[in-house]
């Protein structure tokens, strides 16, 4: 199975980083993103991968050259010669996909989620995605009555979930991807339509996008302390 990564866009909340490097290319630890993606997914047998790239794509092309000889695989490059939005980053990528489902993911997530929760697909759905709690961005205060008795740094709202940002696809979704565009407002509006669309709620895994110097730096100090080595 092939796993297409998203990895095209500015990146402008982790500026001043990206004015030289492209998102996926950014260090968290001890590694790029992409680095640290691969590594996980080609730990359940996935060696074939497509790479959407607009911004700095040349950087992209010359470190997938490297994880090739390095880890093994097989990277090919979807390149964009304007923005087009995730819709469209995958439609200029159909050409080069190969097989009737495949794996897609943005290009800013460390995870140790077991993929293999999401590459069942044997409904009528078209795309199958991960959900991962609504993690707060800011503390909580517990209360009794108006004694406070807790703060929470932070916490997971587990009855609250969002989009983990992976997802298995069967190839007739390229039927509903537009040229341009977002792929959340536009393919995934029309497959909720007709119930097309399945979620697995995943809170028993490590998932982090990686979208400012913060989370950077969070994600880094999680990576440092072992969080990918428990249980996904």
């Amino acid at each position: 199975m092939q796993a297409v990564i998203l990895a095209g866009g500015l990146g402008k909340r982790l500026a001043p980083l990206t004015q030289s490097l492209p998102k996926p290319l950014v260090h968290v630890y001890n590694k790029p993103i992409l680095k640290w993606q691969i590594e996980w997914l080609s730990s359940f047998g996935i060696r074939d991968y497509i790479l959407t790239t607009g911004y700095l794509k040349e950087k992209i092309a010359e470190y997938a050259g490297k994880l090739n000889e390095e880890l093994g695989v097989s990277i090919l490059l979807s390149e964009e010669n304007e923005p087009l939005g995730t819709a469209g980053a995958l439609k200029n990528a159909q050409k080069l996909v190969d097989g009737d489902q495949f794996l897609m993911l943005n290009g800013d997530i460390i995870t140790n989620i077991d993929i293999s929760r999401v590459a069942d697909m044997k409904g009528k759905e078209l795309v199958k995605m991960v959900l991962v709690p609504f993690r707060s961005p800011f503390g909580i205060v517990e209360t009794v009555g108006e004694t406070v008795t807790a703060f929470r740094e932070k916490p997971l709202i587990k009855d609250h979930w969002i989009n983990g940002g992976i997802y298995s696809m069967k190839r007739e979704i390229f039927d509903y991807v537009p040229e341009k565009g977002d792929l959340e407002k536009t393919t995934f509006v029309k497959l909720v339509a007709e119930r097309r669309v399945a979620g697995v709620k995943i809170e028993d895994a490590y998932w982090h996008s990686i979208d400012s110097i913060k989370d950077a730096e969070e994600v880094s100090k999680a990576l440092e302390a072992g969080e990918l080595n428990k249980k996904g």
